[in-house]
């Protein structure tokens, strides 16, 4: 029988709970960790090898502790969290499949299992643990096939994330500890994301560089990512939940590319340089998340607009 825990309804966001975050200073995790930590207790773990990292968190009332994710010592943390919000992960050139799993996967039990008396946990993965589609206007349900995207930057990184959703899973059924597994899709904002990087390069006078034309996400906002996590915590369930989490609007590199040019009033240039082997879009069948957290309200010409402002970059 599923077990399925459902939050209180009224707070619009978490309110005195105990929260512990991996990740906290990542690009995503950080906007997050500060609007949780307002209203909560937040607690934020990685290996914080940068200082001045665990400083900007530290400066949020966050509580830290350096912690490796895919060590078994986890004798500095309490266990005592209502909500685990599991972000972190690790990304990186090369082909050391040991480490990559070692830290997504068997860190992910590690953490789950020290944590198994919360009353819920949200595991982030990602899209690229799905099968490469040849039509980039495919669009991809919860059940569609898994497969290795390639991510050429970091080619470990389909894999262990799908030996993440494995390890995730098996603690839900293991522990009875509801879990959502939410697999993450093109997510932006002031604090940085793919369309960013593609915004940094237009200011700079450089190609925005792609992998197929058109090249499809389902660009999400970061407010939409933080209104949206208290609704998947409370869709957590053992076995786990899986859902996708992207934004409403299917958009092309190319057609926020051009938006980016006419907010900033620099040409944009898309080049094309094909990737065999990779997803050629990321279109998510988002009616899953809609029916759990409701629409998104940050439409993606508003978002992309503020994150231009943000980043001082219109006129």
């Amino acid at each position: 029988m599923t077990k399925r825990h459902v939050l209180k309804e009224a707070p619009a966001m978490l309110s005195g709970e105990k929260i512990l975050i991996t990740g906290p200073a990542g690009q995503i995790a950080f906007p997050l960790t500060e609007y949780l930590a307002k209203d909560n207790e937040v607690w934020g773990i990685a290996r914080f090898s940068n200082a001045e990292d665990r400083a900007k968190v530290d400066a949020l009332g966050v509580t830290t502790r350096a912690i490796d994710l895919g060590a078994a010592d986890y004798s500095e943390l309490p266990s005592d969290f209502t909500y685990v919000l599991h972000l972190a992960t690790f990304q990186a050139p090369g082909y050391d499949y040991d480490e990559a799993l070692r830290v997504n996967a068997e860190g992910t039990g590690l953490l789950l299992q020290h944590c198994r008396k919360a009353k819920a946990a949200l595991v982030m993965s990602t899209a690229s643990v799905l099968r490469p589609h040849e039509d980039p206007m495919h669009v991809y349900a919860e059940t569609s096939p898994l497969g290795d995207a390639n991510v050429l930057h970091a080619p470990t990184y389909s894999v262990s994330k799908t030996g993440e959703e494995a390890v995730a899973r098996f603690c839900a059924r293991a522990f009875d500890l509801p879990v959502t597994i939410a697999r993450m899709n093109a997510s932006y904002g002031a604090n940085g994301g793919l369309p960013t990087h593609h915004l940094s390069a237009i200011l700079e006078g450089r190609p925005v560089v792609t992998r197929w034309d058109p090249c499809m996400y389902s660009p999400i906002h970061q407010d939409d990512i933080n209104a949206q996590t208290e609704a998947l915590l409370a869709a957590a369930s053992a076995p786990a939940t899986v859902v996708n989490w992207g934004g409403d609007d299917p958009v092309s590199v190319q057609e926020w590319s051009a938006y980016f040019g006419e907010l900033t009033g620099r040409p944009a240039e898309v080049q094309v340089v094909e990737q065999p082997g990779t997803l050629r879009g990321q279109i998510q069948d988002t009616a899953k998340r809609i029916s759990l957290t409701g629409p998104c309200t940050v439409p993606w010409r508003e978002g992309f607009r503020r994150t231009a402002e943000a980043w001082g970059a219109r006129g």
